[in-house]
């Protein structure tokens, strides 16, 4: 079967209003009748049981999607655009958190998110189940050797602040108004050597419990967050 599957309730109805072309669409009976947004995409009634051996989970609230496949963006386009915001992620491999990641990107504004192709997680079922369909509307890049684009792209227009829970500065003095990108290492391992000495300083998020880190994509919604308002501002 050619295409790509697209699971869950808000994925498949992102993936319907997204770019991407849906190539078939199967529901079960109940969740045919309870979402009238279902209607128009004409699905196959299938049982549960039936869309959980097609989809390899039972984390399909009924409705399941196959879909072109996913096309990633050129992340040196991304960071040339006017005053990007870009979330990169170093060594993050929970689909769960690169689909909360985008989620968050998606609904601050970010121009998109980038990843390396080794030792990461990509765009998968998982990562759109768990982004809410966010992935349907944010560009995602993925690079070859991300310490050396970060090198590539940062400059005047844009600078590159690594999340680290030891750096000095605290994210509410630094300036994030312009063009960012925000690096985020994965949990317990934090940044990679190289990819923290690309960076053109560190950030830190004020923990006022007794909790030593957060959980990668709070982290990055705060930071994205925080950048968002900075620029508005």
């Amino acid at each position: 079967m050619s295409g790509e599957l697209v699971y869950g309730r808000r994925a498949v109805r992102e993936a319907l209003r997204g770019r991407r072309e849906v190539l078939e669409v199967w529901a079960t009976e109940r969740a045919a009748g309870n979402e009238p947004w279902l209607a128009e995409a004409k699905p196959r009634i299938h049982a549960e049981r039936e869309l959980s051996e097609l989809a390899g989970t039972r984390d399909h609230q009924g409705v399941v999607a196959r879909v072109e496949p996913f096309r990633y963006a050129d992340a040196y386009e991304l960071a040339a655009a006017d005053r990007p915001l870009l979330a990169v992620l170093d060594r993050v491999t929970d689909p769960r958190n690169l689909g909360a990641v985008c989620r968050s990107a998606e609904g601050a504004g970010a121009t998109g998110v980038v990843v390396p192709a080794h030792g990461s997680a990509v765009v998968t079922p998982a990562v759109a189940r768990s982004s809410a369909g966010a992935i349907e509307h944010l560009p995602v890049a993925v690079v070859t050797n991300l310490a050396r684009y970060l090198e590539d792209v940062k400059g005047p227009q844009l600078w590159v602040y690594g999340a680290a829970g030891d750096a000095e500065t605290g994210m509410w003095d630094a300036d994030l108004a312009g063009g960012v990108a925000l690096v985020f290492g994965a949990e317990g391992k934090g940044l990679r050597p190289l990819v923290r000495r690309s960076c053109d300083a560190l950030i830190s998020i004020p923990l006022a419990g007794s909790v030593e880190s957060l959980n990668v994509s709070v982290a990055a919604a705060l930071l994205l967050y925080e950048a968002g308002r900075q620029r508005r501002g």
